[in-house]
């Protein structure tokens, strides 16, 4: 890994001459990201992620955290957050930025602690890669979670990018699930390996979390095919 990601984020903070991060999937043209997005306040938020802040409680582990603009608005709150990413640089950032705990560290990795929230957000459901990846992702995050512990996690339906025929149907791949991509990212003319991504339905998450004896409701949807949900 290039972790070009994290050194976006990393020049930002240390005013290394950030440039636009580029995205771009299997099933979507190139896009330019501006990585001032990645360390909004609060009232720069969507109202998904505004609403799992609000949410957020006990003892908290930030999975995925970027730059960390989720922890540590909690940890202004005084609460106690923990904040993963498997990116060095974007940790970096985290800790220059005040985030107390920040480490780097893969969730699958992570033993012997337990959470009362697990925050999972900017599609959440992104690091699962893959519909059959999601039993051994939920397992663990399980296993983190304190008794009457919650998992708040967002994604969206992407059904909407997809082609329809003259009967309404969308032509999806009949191969797999149509939520999962590959992404690639570009920073700075250096290309990262292209990475599985998944985007979940709130459906198929709910029968997910079902099938490894986890409740899970709808929270919040978006203006845009997302959602929050809570898993407990």
């Amino acid at each position: 890994m290039k972790d070009l990601f994290g050194k976006a984020i990393l020049d930002y903070q240390t005013n290394n001459s950030p440039e636009d991060l580029v995205t771009e999937t299997n099933i979507s043209e190139a896009d330019e990201m501006s990585v001032d997005y990645l360390f909004r306040s609060f009232d720069e938020m969507p109202k998904l992620e505004q609403k799992a802040l609000q949410l957020a409680k006990g003892k908290i582990l930030d999975v995925g955290c970027g730059a960390g603009s989720h922890g540590l608005y909690l940890q202004q709150k005084g609460l106690d957050v923990t904040a993963i990413d498997i990116s060095p640089n974007a940790i970096e950032a985290c800790r220059l930025r005040g985030l107390k705990d920040a480490r780097v560290q893969n969730i699958l990795e992570l033993k012997n602690e337990k959470f009362d929230t697990i925050l999972l957000l900017m599609n959440g459901t992104g690091i699962f890669g893959t519909l059959a990846a999601t039993s051994s992702y939920l397992q663990k995050l399980k296993s983190v979670l304190n008794p009457n512990g919650q998992i708040l996690i967002d994604s969206s339906d992407i059904i909407y990018m997809f082609d329809q025929d003259e009967e309404g149907s969308y032509l999806v791949p009949a191969d797999g699930y149509y939520g999962e991509l590959t992404f690639t990212v570009s920073y700075k003319n250096e290309t990262e390996d292209t990475f599985p991504w998944l985007y979940m339905d709130y459906n198929t998450l709910q029968n997910a979390a079902h099938a490894n004896d986890l409740q899970c409701e709808l929270i919040l949807e978006g203006d845009h095919f997302d959602y929050l949900a809570r898993i407990f």
